[in-house]
């Protein structure tokens, strides 16, 4: 290992010292003492770095990230040195703070650790995703950012990026998940989301459930913001298709995008909006080329064709019901081999059900996650949901199972649940591939 590798290792070893919910139990996240006053603490102590660039704030329950990586993709190509910051990563933690669609280095992330080391030591009970808000804010003034796109943690209300001042600020589709923190009605979480909403600074949403609009619709008059709800204020039409991407039209601008599944129609054109209302200098034709060439991984990611191989982020009922409608539309006929894991806190009867049609047989696995829920757990679950299933352990193994029983019968693999699982998946299909190669 080199020495910058294991200054790499050390600096996340720094990180994880501190509380990081995003590896605690749902029970604990709902005692945590969430608030903003440690991070207005931190970023006060470093000079407020975060007020060196305008930003665009991301807040909602699914599409949030692709939303995030459409507007950074067509501010690079507008010619902003764009950052990109957004959560969890799925390969690397220096995914999470990404500069012009790369993440930064692991030798900067490890100058960025030993700068704010100082300033984190005067403050108590900081968490590790506060830390790494605070990275990012630096690493953009550091090296020279012009433009940033900001995606929520965890809600928005008391999410450590929520100490911005931005350009505009972004609601994509509001439903349930993270419910042991934000609340088990669409009301409560739409609170906590449109917590993000600050006066004066306009609003765009997706569209959403008149329960989940009407709460952003009282925020945002108590507030005198300017707001717009796409598929009502902004109008579009869904083109064409085909496993390369899509086309859509908005206002008369034609786009492509290459993220697949009619949901990522509403995501690019509340991407098109939120750069129109942001106030930040950019044209059609700048949009069209960074939309054109977003790269957003595991948001149904065709790894390979016959027998087919997919990845995906999808976590929560409707993310299923969104990946079962692009399923269906793009491979009609087929069934799946589904690589399962979750974290306990999901409702997975929903989400079995939600993708049951397509299902020849649930592989479940248990990613290396504290929150992962027992394999045999799932598998209980299958049965009450009446779907063949099987357990398989570690990750690995479960990879091999699936694309086993694919090359018997042309199904699909599929891996879907858990961005841990996935993440795992697809570090083990690169490991494959590399090893055919070498062979």
């Amino acid at each position: 290992m080199t020495d910058t590798e294991t200054q790499y290792n050390q600096a996340l070893d720094y990180l994880y010292s501190f509380v990081d919910y995003s590896l605690k139990h749902s029970s604990e996240l709902a005692k945590a003492d969430f608030h903003l006053d440690r991070m207005f603490a931190l970023m006060e102590s470093m000079g407020n770095p975060q007020k060196k660039y305008p930003i665009i704030h991301v807040a909602g329950t699914k599409g949030k990230g692709s939303v995030s990586a459409l507007c950074a993709s067509a501010l690079k190509a507008a010619g902003y040195k764009t950052g990109l910051y957004t959560s969890p990563h799925l390969l690397d933690f220096v995914e999470r703070i990404q500069i012009d669609g790369e993440p930064i280095s692991h030798k900067q992330l490890v100058e960025l650790v030993d700068e704010i080391k100082p300033h984190v030591a005067k403050i108590e009970k900081l968490t590790t995703f506060e830390i790494t808000t605070a990275l990012a804010f630096l690493a953009f003034a550091k090296y020279n950012v012009t433009a940033a796109v900001f995606e929520v943690g965890l809600g928005g209300r008391l999410d450590a990026t929520n100490i911005v001042t931005p350009n505009v600020s972004v609601i994509t589709s509001l439903s349930y998940d993270h419910t042991a923190v934000l609340g088990n009605t669409l009301t409560l979480i739409a609170g906590e989301k449109a917590g993000i909403i600050k006066k004066n600074i306009p609003v765009v949403s997706s569209p959403q459930k008149d329960e989940a609009l009407e709460v952003i619709l009282r925020v945002v008059k108590s507030l005198d913001s300017e707001f717009t709800l796409v598929g009502k204020d902004v109008k579009f039409e869904f083109v064409e298709s085909s496993l390369s991407g899509q086309r859509l039209q908005v206002e008369g601008l034609k786009l492509d995008i290459p993220l697949l599944g009619k949901h990522q129609i509403e995501n690019a054109v509340t991407a098109y909006t939120a750069l129109k209302k942001s106030g930040i200098k950019i044209s059609d034709e700048q949009i069209q080329d960074g939309f054109a060439n977003v790269k957003w991984r595991a948001r149904f990611e065709i790894a390979r064709l016959n027998p087919t191989v997919i990845f995906d982020s999808a976590h929560n009922e409707d993310s299923f019901v969104r990946l079962s409608q692009t399923l269906e539309e793009h491979f009609p006929n087929q069934k799946v081999y589904l690589i399962f894991g979750a974290s306990e806190d999901k409702n997975i009867l929903n989400m079995f059900a939600a993708l049951k049609p397509k299902i020849e047989k649930i592989i479940a696995t248990k990613a290396d996650h504290p929150r992962a829920l027992e394999a045999e757990r799932i598998l209980e679950l299958a049965e009450q949901a009446e779907i063949k299933s099987e357990a398989v352990t570690p990750v690995k193994e479960a990879l091999k199972r699936a694309l086993e029983l694919s090359s018997k019968d042309g199904s699909i693999v599929l891996s879907a649940g858990s961005m841990f699982v996935t993440a795992e998946v697809m570090r083990e299909w690169k490991f494959l591939n590399e090893s055919t190669k070498l062979d």
